[in-house]
């Protein structure tokens, strides 16, 4: 019996703190028939709400539409302060292979959606990842360098700039957005009972791969307004290649060196089940564990 198609689509939005408007966005995404919103997470310190999302594929690339369109309209980059880098309203949009489809069925619907974004919304648009039309914007920071205030001023006076798709010029209140294909990726937090930001910034740079750290790890070191606690924040981007618990470990081993203890640690969206294995969850000291947080306890219902 062939698998279902299904893909996995995990919009970010720039936009923490106002439910209603949240709320507004993931109606509009939920309003096309075939798509199932499978998780959202708001952060008021980040300013940023991460949505994930399910469907057969052209679905999302509509859905994305409808929850753009919500996000250009209420959602001003001229006013937007986090802790988060941002480039646009809507900021990131990924599409993820989960079951009978290819990644390059993902980077076609990557494209689709990008030329749609730009040419309805007037929205410009860069390509990155596995979608990515050159090298150097397969690295999504390398995309959003310099962030929506840099970017207002680069896109169109800098050809590097230039975007794949839409116009030669930012938007002036919802930016620019970047759309991919990519494996999947957990988004995870480490909090520490200590308000220094220096700390938190030292560690991140320690267990990254771009500084020589794990393979497959991107952090940043944050400090947290509403938690008043710095926060090692990592894209774990292959689990398999460096797990989990071997990052955790690591930046509690470091956070001790100095005296300093973890208070929690946080997943944004979902994760895969092979990610967290056994008593993993209760180790990492993950906050609001529960197991319908993995994708597939999510998307059965969907296939």
């Amino acid at each position: 019996m062939p698998q279902p198609v299904l893909v996995e689509c995990v919009p970010n939005f720039s936009e923490g703190r106002r439910p209603a408007v949240v709320d507004a966005i993931c109606t509009a995404l939920a309003s096309v028939a075939g798509v199932k919103l499978l998780d959202r997470t708001s952060d008021a310190s980040h300013n940023r709400s991460v949505v994930t999302l399910a469907g057969n594929g052209d679905d999302l690339v509509e859905a994305i539409l409808r929850g753009a369109r919500v996000a250009r309209e209420q959602i001003d980059l001229r006013e937007h302060t986090g802790e988060h880098p941002r480039m646009g309203a809507t900021d990131v949009v990924p599409f993820v292979p989960i079951s009978g489809v290819t990644m390059e069925r993902c980077v076609e619907l990557a494209r689709a959606c990008g030329r749609r974004l730009g040419e309805e919304l007037q929205i410009p648009v860069f390509l990155y990842e596995q979608a990515a039309t050159r090298p150097e914007r397969r690295n999504l920071a390398t995309v959003r360098k310099g962030q929506f205030e840099k970017l207002r001023e680069l896109i169109g006076s800098d050809p590097a700039r230039d975007p794949d798709f839409g116009p030669r010029a930012i938007h002036p209140t919802a930016g620019a957005t970047a759309v991919g294909a990519r494996k999947f990726l957990i988004a995870w937090n480490v909090n520490l009972e200590t308000t220094d930001l220096e700390l938190a910034r030292g560690i991140a740079q320690a267990i990254r791969e771009k500084d020589g750290g794990f393979p497959a790890v991107k952090a940043m070191g944050f400090f947290l307004d509403d938690l008043q606690c710095a926060q090692v924040s990592m894209n774990l981007v292959d689990f398999e290649t460096t797990a989990i618990l071997t990052v955790f470990e690591e930046i509690e081993r470091r956070a001790r060196a100095a005296g300093v203890e973890v208070r929690e640690t946080e997943l944004i969206g979902l994760a895969p089940a092979a990610a967290l294995p056994g008593d993993v969850p209760a180790r990492i000291r993950l906050r609001d564990w529960k197991p319908e947080r993995c994708i597939v306890e999510r998307v059965a219902g969907v296939a």
